[in-house]
C-alpha cells in the first residue's frame, strides 16, 4: 500500500532528513586516507545519538540477508556498489567511498547517500560521482506532480546510460516515511509516461548507482551484504529523499554532501 504523507509528515521525514544531511556531512569531512570505515561509522552513531535520533539500518534484517545488518551507516569502498559493512578496512588515496544512511526520529525515516574521492583521485572517477549527481538531479527534475514514476526512472537512466555507465540491476529508489523502505519501487531506468502518477505527499528516495564497466551484473560478498560490480569495475551511488508537493519536488535531505 502506498500512503501518502500530510503536510505535518512530510515535515517530519524532513526533520530527520536534516539530521541525515548532518551525518552525512561530517562523515565527509573526516574520510581520509588512514581512516577506517569502521571510525566512520562510530562518529556517525555518536552524531546520530547526540541528535535524539536512531540508525534505520541497524539491525535491519530483510528476508534475503542471512544476518541483520551490523552498521549504522553503509561504508561501500571502489567496486563495492551498495550495502558496504563498516569495519576495519582502511581508505587510501584515491579510494571511491560511497556512504548510505537512514535515521528515524520521531518515527519517521530519510535516507540519502553519497560517493566521494578520498584525497586526490583519478579524473574518470570523479567524472562518474558527476554523472551519478546530474542523474539524481535529473530524477528530482521530473518528479512533479501528474508525471508518472516511468518519468523520473527514465530521466535518471538517459543520464546514466549517456555517460556509459552501468545500471545496478535489480536496485533502486523506493518509498520513505514510517518504514526506511515503502511502496513503491522506484526504478533507475524506465519508459516515460508509464507507471503510477505522482501525487502531492508522495514520499520517496532516488538513488542512481553506476558501475563504470557500463554492465549492471553484480555479486554479493560472503557477508550476504555488499554489493559489487560482477566485472570488478568501480561503482558510485548518489540519493535524496524527495517530497511531490503541488509547488513541485522537495529535497528533504537537502545539504547532504555531493561529492
Amino acid at each position: 500500500m502506498i500512503e501518502l504523507k500530510t503536510a505535518s509528515e512530510v515535515d517530519a521525514c524532513e526533520a530527520a532528513g536534516k539530521i541525515v544531511a548532518d551525518v552525512l556531512t561530517a562523515v565527509r569531512a573526516h574520510a581520509a586516507p588512514g581512516v577506517t570505515t569502521g571510525e566512520l561509522d562510530a562518529l556517525a552513531a555518536d552524531l546520530i545519538a547526540d541528535a535524539g535520533a536512531t540508525p534505520s539500518f541497524l539491525g535491519y534484517h530483510p528476508s534475503w540477508a542471512p544476518v541483520p545488518y551490523p552498521g549504522v551507516i553503509c561504508a561501500s569502498v571502489n567496486d563495492a556498489v551498495v550495502h558496504g559493512i563498516p569495519g576495519r578496512e582502511r581508505l587510501r588515496k584515491g579510494d571511491i567511498l560511497s556512504v548510505d544512511l537512514a535515521v528515524h526520529l520521531d518515527g519517521w525515516c530519510a535516507d540519502a547517500a553519497f560517493s566521494t574521492l578520498v584525497g586526490d583521485g583519478d579524473p574518470r572517477d570523479a567524472a562518474m560521482i558527476e554523472t551519478a549527481e546530474r542523474s539524481l538531479a535529473a530524477g528530482i527534475a521530473a518528479a512533479v506532480a501528474g508525471a508518472r514514476l516511468g518519468d523520473i526512472a527514465h530521466a535518471i537512466g538517459a543520464v546514466a546510460r549517456a555517460g556509459g555507465y552501468g545500471l545496478l540491476a535489480d536496485h533502486g529508489g523506493h518509498g520513505v516515511g514510517r518504514s526506511m523502505h515503502e511502496s513503491p519501487s522506484v526504478a533507475n531506468e524506465g519508459r516515460a509516461g508509464r507507471g503510477m502518477p505522482l501525487r502531492p505527499g508522495l514520499v520517496i528516495a532516488l538513488e542512481p548507482m553506476l558501475q563504470a564497466g557500463g554492465h549492471d551484473a553484480y555479486r554479493h560478498d560472503r557477508d550476504g551484504w555488499t554489493i559489487r560490480t560482477a566485472d570488478r569495475s568501480r561503482a558510485v551511488h548518489a540519493e535524496h529523499t524527495i517530497a511531490i508537493t503541488d509547488a513541485g519536488p522537495r529535497v528533504l535531505t537537502a545539504g547532504r554532501p555531493t561529492s
